[in-house]
C-alpha cells in the first residue's frame, strides 16, 4: 500500500508506443503507475467497445525513469482497456488517468473518433480525472511507431496539467482536459484554454478508383478554413497561433439550447405544417 496517488497510463497507439512512455516519464514523480493499453494499433476507436476473440491480459516490462514496472495490454479498445484497468487491475481507487501521448493531434469536431479521448472519456465515466494527450507528429507517424519524434515537450506539459488535476478538482462538468502540443512546441510554448472547434481537421478522402466497390482504408488529408475558423478553438490555438491548446470535454452532449423551447418548436403548428406539405411533395 502506498499514500501515492494510483495514476492510470492507457493511449490508443499501443502498448509499444513511445507516447506511452513519454506518458509513463511525465507522470513517474507523481505517483505509482498502473500501464493497461490496447494490445495493438487501436487509432480512431473512439470509445468504441469491440468484440474481443482472445481475452488474456498480456504482461509486459516497460523501463520507466530507470527502472522496471509491469505493463499490461489487451487486444481490446481503449475504452476497454481503461474498463480493465479500472475493474480487474486497480487494487484502490485510480486517482487520475492519462491517455496519450497520441502520435498526431486531436482536434475539431472528429475528436469523437479518438481513441485517445474515448479512453478519457471512459475514465470520466467512473469519476475519474483524465487528461487525453496529443502531440502534432507528420502524418506518416499516425499509425507507425518511430524514435524520431520528440516528445520532450509532451511529457513537461503532460506532468504539468497532471499535477494540476492532482492538486486542484476541476469544476463541474469538465471531466476531460484534452491536451494538444504543436509540433515545435517546447516547454516554454504558452498554453491557452480552448474550445473544440465545430471545424473537422481530419478530412477522410474518397476510396480510388480501382478499390471501388470495396470498404474503404482509413485515408484523410488535414484541412481547415480559418475563415470561418472559431478564434478560441484548438486548431486556432494549435495552427494558427502555434501554442498549446487545453480543451475541457463534458460527457454531456447535449446541444446548447433551451429544451422547453425546442419542444415547443417540434410541437409547434409551423412545424406540424411544414412535416404536411413535405410528405404531399413527395
Amino acid at each position: 500500500m502506498t499514500n501515492r496517488p494510483l495514476i492510470l497510463i492507457t493511449n490508443d497507439d499501443g502498448i509499444e508506443s513511445p507516447g506511452l512512455l513519454a506518458a509513463a516519464e511525465a507522470a513517474a514523480p507523481l505517483g505509482e503507475l498502473l500501464i493497461v493499453a490496447p494490445h495493438q494499433q487501436q487509432t480512431s476507436a473512439g470509445r468504441a467497445f469491440i468484440r474481443v476473440a482472445d481475452r488474456r491480459i498480456y504482461r509486459s516490462s516497460l523501463s520507466i525513469a530507470g527502472k522496471p514496472i509491469t505493463a499490461f495490454s489487451v487486444k481490446a479498445s481503449p475504452a476497454q482497456a481503461v474498463l480493465v484497468a479500472v475493474k480487474d487491475l486497480a487494487t484502490r481507487p485510480i486517482d487520475l488517468v492519462i491517455s496519450g501521448v497520441n502520435f498526431g493531434e486531436n482536434i475539431g469536431s472528429g475528436i469523437t473518433a479518438s481513441g485517445t479521448v474515448g479512453a478519457a472519456l471512459e475514465a470520466a465515466t467512473y469519476d475519474i480525472p483524465a487528461l487525453a494527450a496529443s502531440l502534432e507528429t507528420d502524418p506518416k507517424y499516425h499509425l507507425n511507431h518511430s524514435n524520431d519524434v520528440d516528445f520532450n515537450a509532451a511529457t513537461y506539459f503532460v506532468r504539468y496539467f497532471a499535477q494540476k488535476c492532482l492538486a486542484v478538482q476541476m469544476p463541474f462538468d469538465v471531466d476531460v482536459l484534452k491536451i494538444d502540443v504543436p509540433a515545435e512546441a517546447t516547454p516554454d510554448t504558452p498554453w491557452r484554454i480552448t474550445s473544440v472547434s465545430r471545424q473537422s481537421f481530419h478530412i477522410g478522402l474518397p476510396s480510388p478508383p480501382e478499390t471501388r466497390g470495396l470498404m474503404m482504408e482509413t485515408a484523410y488529408t488535414s484541412h481547415f478554413d480559418k475563415t470561418k475558423l472559431e478564434p478560441d478553438s484548438d486548431i486556432w490555438a494549435l495552427h494558427v497561433d502555434k501554442i498549446v491548446s487545453v480543451a475541457p470535454i463534458s460527457l454531456n452532449l447535449t446541444s446548447r439550447v433551451s429544451l422547453s423551447d425546442l419542444q415547443n418548436q417540434l410541437n409547434g403548428r409551423n412545424w406540424q405544417l411544414a412535416m404536411t406539405n413535405a410528405i404531399i411533395n413527395c
